[in-house]
This record gives C-alpha cells, structure tokens and sequence, in this order.
C-alpha cells in the first residue's frame, strides 16, 4: 500500500506538470499542443509493442478507433478549457467523467448503480454549481469545453470496459495516442506556430509527463485495492491548484474550494462502490 501511494504521488505529480505546461502554451493553437503530447507517448509505446511483439493491430478495431477518436476530442477540448479557465477548475470540472461513465455504463453495459450512489452524483453536482455560480452567463466557453470532456471521457472508459482483456492496454493507449498524432498533425498545419527556446522543451515534455503519469497510475492501480488507490488521484486537483497560483498568479474564491472539495469528495465516495 505505500508503494501505492508513491506511485499515484509520482502519477499526480506528473500530470500536473503536464497541465501547467498545456497552460504555460496557451498562446499555441490545442492542436499543436494535442500533437506533441501524442507524439512524446508514442516514443515509449512504439518500441514497448516491438520488444514485446505485440500486434500493433489489435483485436477490437471498432471499438479501439471509436475510444482513439473520443479520447482525441475530449483531450482536445480539454487542453482548450485549460487554457481558459483557472486549472484546479478545469481539472475539476474533468473529474466528473466517472459520473458520466456510470450513467453510460447503466444504458450500454447494462450496470446497476446503487441508489446511494445517484446521491454522490447530485453532490458532485452541487459542487459544480458552486463552482461556477447559479448565473447562466457563468457558464462560458472554457466551462463548455471542460464538461464536454467529461462527457466524452466517460464514454471512454465504457468503451474501454468493452474491449476488456481482448486487447493489452498498450495497444489502446497506442492507439489512441497514433491517431491522435495524426489528425492533430494534419490539423495543426494552418496553425503552427514555430516555438523559441523553453517553448521547445516544454512541448517536447508533455508527451513525456503524460506517459509517467499514466504508466505509474497503471502501477499503482495494479498494486493495490482501487477503492484505496482510487481517491489519490484527487491529489491531481491539489497540486495542479497550488502550481496555478505560484506561476499563474490564479485566485480561487471560498465558494470554488466548496465546488472542488465537493466534486472530489463525491467521486471518493463512489469509488468505494
């Protein structure tokens, strides 16, 4: 258990790097940035399947491309909502993907969900209420984007549950992160910007933050009970937060903190379930 807890510090610590990079490039169109990060992960994902001989193919094409092309939009439109928003709200308001998944997960996987659950999920509600205020005007275009996100990635873990043990999980994050590469690649040509100096190691480093950070949640998942393992990721939020106001000089009012604390203590809760 405490190497769980090492690892999904190490995961949390690696993906709020990412965020504040995505953040520190905000004057970078989301497709050039979408296409670095890709790129970085397929570094290491490409010559794990070769050493390991592991078809590149894969079983469920299907389902394989529909969980790519969804993971695309929704990190895209991620990447954009953080860029407008303050970042422990973005990642906040991304946090609500469980909850997305388990509606899905009611339809198509035919799931049951406990009634206490559907009570967390109305926490997690109020929470985003309170983090974005009662006023419709609140709701602008960052926050769009981010419960977008949200959506599309808990249609991810859906499908994602579907293709189950059919398929080793490198080959979905190759997937993923390939064709991500190449429609960001063919996307990012009208918008390139060239970058200077820090700019270069900072997009060079999203792909390598994203892979850790994915590999040691994998670990630490793989180690441990998830109910235990499970509420760390929360640890993201925390860090990404404390990053936002030492470098962003980012505010975040009482009424924010009761919205966040509220989404993550839900989502907590519910993955005791």
């Amino acid at each position: 258990m405490r190497k769980a807890v090492e690892f999904m510090i190490i995961s949390a610590l690696a993906f709020a790097v990412l965020n504040v990079g995505v953040k520190y490039l905000s004057a970078f169109n989301v497709y050039q940035i979408v296409f670095f990060r890709a790129l970085g992960s397929l570094c290491f994902t490409f010559p794990f399947l070769i050493k390991r001989r592991i078809s590149f193919i894969g079983n469920k094409v299907k389902l394989l491309m529909l969980r790519s092309v969804f993971g695309f939009i929704a990190m895209a439109l991620f990447f954009s909502a953080l860029q407008l928003l303050p970042t422990g709200t973005a990642i906040s308001i991304r946090y609500l993907a469980p909850i997305f998944a388990a509606f899905f997960a009611v339809f198509i996987l035919k799931e049951y969900i406990r009634p206490v659950q559907w009570l967390y999920f109305s926490l997690a509600f109020v929470g985003v209420v309170a983090l974005k205020g009662f006023e419709f005007q609140s709701f602008g275009l960052g926050f769009l984007m981010a419960m977008a996100s949200a959506i599309l990635t808990g249609w991810v873990f859906v499908i994602i549950r579907q293709i189950g043990n059919h398929d080793h999980p490198m080959v979905i994050v190759n997937y993923f992160m390939l064709i991500s590469c190449i429609i960001s690649g063919l996307l990012c040509v009208s918008y390139w910007q060239s970058p200077v100096g820090f700019e270069w190691l900072v997009l060079l480093s999203l792909g390598v933050f994203g892979f850790f950070g994915q590999i040691y949640m994998t670990k630490a998942l793989q180690g441990s009970k998830t109910g235990f393992v499970a509420p760390l990721k929360y640890i993201e939020v925390v860090f990404t937060m404390i990053a936002g106001v030492i470098l962003f000089a980012e505010q975040y009012s009482f009424l924010s903190l009761v919205g966040i604390a509220l989404i993550c203590a839900s989502l907590i809760l519910n993955s005791k379930y």
